[in-house]
């Protein structure tokens, strides 16, 4: 009788360890089609909760006429309401990235005009803003099991995007923001609310 409880007990805090120790290698269906990078490791730490390292690389210069190159590292803690890897869960999230893009606000061909109400000669389509931004926010997803090995994780990750930028015409090369941020700082800051990551990973277990 001490023996079995013994053998049972030990089956208990293995089956436990192990499971607090699964390791999940990922990689974003959605971005693969269109050239994008975006992998991830997610491990668990216990019963509710795991850590996951993500990075998505966009290597673009051109996309479709437009500058769309990406580098970006993210970190985040996830509670999962049912078992670790499986159902409903939320987390929070810090990434940081390094970008050469145009953003969406210049896919005109208007006459780029400074803060100050000063029309330039620049044409918002030329231009581009290269820099870095950090990201603080939430995460929310739900994974499903597909097999012993594999898992589908569909998650959004929202919150503040702080962003240091500078601006760029790329026929002449020139700076078109010489008037700098609100605050006359050579490199403009931005920020803003908005979702900075998401979509559909293919999980496979270690």
């Amino acid at each position: 009788m001490k023996r079995l409880f013994l053998l049972s007990f030990i089956s208990i805090i293995t089956s436990s360890f192990a499971q607090k120790n699964e390791t999940y290698i990922k990689a974003n269906a959605l971005f693969l089609p269109v050239g994008m990078l975006n992998l991830g490791v997610e491990h668990g730490f216990s019963e509710h909760i795991t850590g996951q390292a993500d990075l998505f690389v966009s290597p673009w210069k051109s996309f479709a006429g437009k500058h769309a190159q990406v580098y970006m590292l993210g970190f985040n803690g996830r509670y999962y309401f049912n078992e670790a890897f499986k159902k409903f869960y939320v987390g929070v999230d810090f990434s940081l990235a390094r970008f050469n893009i145009q953003k969406w606000g210049y896919w005109n061909d208007n006459f780029y005009v400074h803060k100050n109400g000063e029309v330039t000669p620049y044409i918002n389509s030329n231009l581009y803003q290269r820099g870095y931004s950090f990201m603080l926010g939430g995460i929310a997803g739900y994974q499903f099991r597909l097999s012993d090995r594999l898992n589908m994780d569909v998650y959004l990750g929202l919150g503040t995007m702080q962003s240091f930028y500078k601006g760029y015409d790329k026929l002449s090369g020139d700076r078109y923001d010489t008037e700098g941020d609100s605050m006359g700082r050579e490199t403009n800051r931005s920020g803003e609310f908005l979702p900075y990551k998401g979509g559909l990973m293919i999980s496979y277990k270690l």
